[in-house]
């Protein structure tokens, strides 16, 4: 499994037992991690009270700061703060962001590489220069932009002709 999807594996559990300490139960697929369009609103942000305050009865806003208190203790989070009529937006611990730096040194050249492809076959045609007409520039930036598609390719899984 690749860190992020770990991480965020991760938070969404600690949102689940944070919202069962307040005797609040709810499935982990309910909680949506987003990433903030900007770094001041932390690095990700969690709607699940203003999710669930009509269900509940209750102001989102208040559901947040009591969800926003208790994840602040987490070891994954450095600090949590509320938003708007009922965000919270979750700051990493700086424990959580080095240990990326140690994913990236124990994965190496396989750090960022997944399996969406699958093993599946595609095919890539990237230069095709005709060899009794004048080459240009262009047939050699066709061949080093064909060449980094084929390494994505390659990188998600696919098996790339």
């Amino acid at each position: 499994m690749n860190y992020t999807n770990d991480l965020m594996n991760q938070l969404k559990a600690a949102v689940v037992a944070v919202l069962t300490e307040m005797r609040i139960e709810i499935s982990e697929n309910r909680i949506i991690l987003e990433r903030p369009k900007s770094s001041d609103h932390g690095d990700y942000a969690c709607n699940i009270a203003m999710q669930i305050a009509r269900e509940l009865k209750q102001n989102p806003r208040e559901i947040a700061v009591q969800l926003a208190d208790k994840l602040a203790g987490h070891k994954l989070v450095k600090t949590a703060e509320v938003a708007g009529p009922g965000f919270v937006n979750i700051f990493l611990s700086d424990e959580c962001h080095h240990k990326v730096v140690h994913n990236v040194i124990e994965l190496g050249p396989k750090f960022g590489r997944s399996t969406v492809g699958q093993g599946k076959h595609i095919q890539v045609e990237f230069v095709s220069a005709n060899p009794t007409g004048p080459l240009h520039v262009g047939h050699g930036r066709g061949a080093a932009y064909g060449a980094s598609i084929a390494n994505l390719l390659d990188a998600v899984g696919y098996e790339v002709t």
